[in-house]
């Protein structure tokens, strides 16, 4: 009945109690620190309260969602950017059997989030679904089949790497990419690049502060508010969104693809290019079988996903 999930984090680690009950998860209670240098400094920051968990609930397995690379079938977090060198190599599920005694499993974290999409939120129900983030960056999760597919060695899925464009934003470490048009990021990329095509600094520009005080969030509200430029940014996105999907969707043949992040909060300006590159693009037997939806599990899709990782 009783889970218990780590998310970790490149700023903060989080450890949630969740209950699991009639086909919902919970979360009971949830713990942050700090990610520091060193992962054992980290989690011994929550072991008061993971002990307690254990002690009062019979708690006896746990999740980890971390970004990759990892190695899950080892329960090893290889070396993620975002993480000090003291966690490259980190034996995590060893480490908390041996000090927490929990039977743990490792997954990277859009892995993690299209389990939890898949089982409780708005991919329930599919047997082939993709997840993707899009959110700082543009990771993805696949569900085929009714399983979680990581591929050879947990790489699956990495559909931001698709270059999409031989110029344009840069994400992922490669200009025109997927994760360059289609992440919090690289929004904000691709409005300073159409910025400087233009004779003279948009209005909302100016008044963000200038081309470095621009932001994804700002810009939506810019958007929303009815400003030509901003809508025009968001239009690009959902043009390069759409022609990446219809890639997905001619390889794999899902019935739902699950977006979070910036999709979640601003599919309105992103659906109707999208739609229009989706129809010229992708095989009309296989779109016409694709649900196409916003993420359910909200802004704590990180603590029910760590909790889901348990179960996967």
């Amino acid at each position: 009945m009783y889970r218990i999930g780590f998310d970790i984090g490149g700023t903060k680690c989080a450890v949630s109690l969740a209950k699991k009950e009639n086909g919902k998860i919970f979360i009971m209670e949830r713990v942050e620190t700090p990610t520091l240098d060193s992962p054992q400094e980290t989690l011994y920051n929550l072991e008061t309260h993971v002990r307690s968990w254990k002690e009062k609930m019979g708690v006896k397995t746990a999740g980890i969602s971390c970004g990759g690379p990892l190695n899950s079938t080892l329960g090893v977090i290889v070396c993620p950017p975002n993480l000090a060198k003291r966690w490259h190599g980190f034996q995590i599920v060893e480490y908390l059997k041996e000090h927490f005694g929990l039977s743990a499993k490792l997954q990277n974290d859009a892995n993690a989030c299209a389990v939890a999409e898949w089982r409780y939120g708005a991919g329930k129900g599919t047997k082939n679904m993709i997840f993707l983030t899009f959110g700082t960056g543009l990771g993805a999760g696949l569900i085929l089949n009714g399983k979680l597919y990581a591929g050879a060695n947990d790489n699956a899925g990495e559909l931001g790497h698709i270059r999409l464009a031989d110029k344009g934003p840069t994400g992922y470490g490669k200009a025109g990419s997927f994760e360059g048009f289609c992440s919090g990021g690289g929004i904000a990329r691709l409005a300073v690049e159409m910025a400087k095509r233009c004779k003279k600094m948009p209005l909302c520009i100016e008044k963000m502060g200038g081309m470095s005080a621009i932001t994804t969030k700002k810009l939506s509200e810019e958007a929303k508010a009815g400003d030509g430029f901003a809508k025009r940014v968001f239009a690009k996105s959902g043009e390069m969104l759409g022609k990446g999907l219809a890639i997905a969707i001619d390889i794999l043949n899902p019935e739902r693809i699950v977006l979070g992040g910036v999709f979640m909060r601003s599919s309105e300006l992103l659906i109707p290019s999208m739609k229009k590159v989706l129809e010229r693009e992708a095989l009309s037997e296989s779109l016409s079988v694709c649900e196409i939806v916003p993420a359910k599990l909200g802004e704590n899709i990180g603590d029910v996903a760590a909790v889901a990782v348990s179960e996967s």
